[in-house]
């Protein structure tokens, strides 16, 4: 009985692990499970304070939404240092991460490039 007992706490907890974030009520991310479900074009940048790279992309990814062409995209921060509960959840490992939705799928991501044309291109691919 004891070992059953074990078992089903094992379990329990595994289940509890393997539940995604979202669907336990959680919203690590406001709006963005609502952004990406309505089908828009979606950028999450994932930087941090630190990141040469990241100081590098603000700039071009800020210019960029404030075109006409990117105005209807909306954008997710995403801090490196403090939100773990999100990078778990998108599978990233590293700061300076720009990943993009289109029609409520992950359309396409890169970590470190900080030339505004290979920015620009990934965020096209959104639209």
């Amino acid at each position: 009985m004891n070992r059953r007992h074990v078992l089903l706490s094992f379990a329990a907890v595994a289940l509890a692990i393997a539940t995604p974030v979202f669907a336990a009520g959680k919203d690590p991310l406001p709006g963005f499970k609502d952004a990406v479900a309505a089908g828009g074009p979606v950028l999450v940048h994932v930087t941090a304070p630190w990141c040469g790279e990241c100081k590098l992309q603000k700039p071009v990814v800020a210019k960029l939404l404030s075109t006409p062409d990117f105005k209807d995209m909306k954008e997710f921060k995403v801090d490196f240092d403090t939100q773990k509960d999100v990078l778990k959840l998108l599978h990233v490992q590293m700061q300076s991460t720009l990943i993009v939705y289109k029609d409520g799928k992950e359309v396409d991501r890169m970590t470190g490039k900080t030339n505004p044309a290979v920015i620009e291109a990934i965020m096209r691919k959104a639209l």
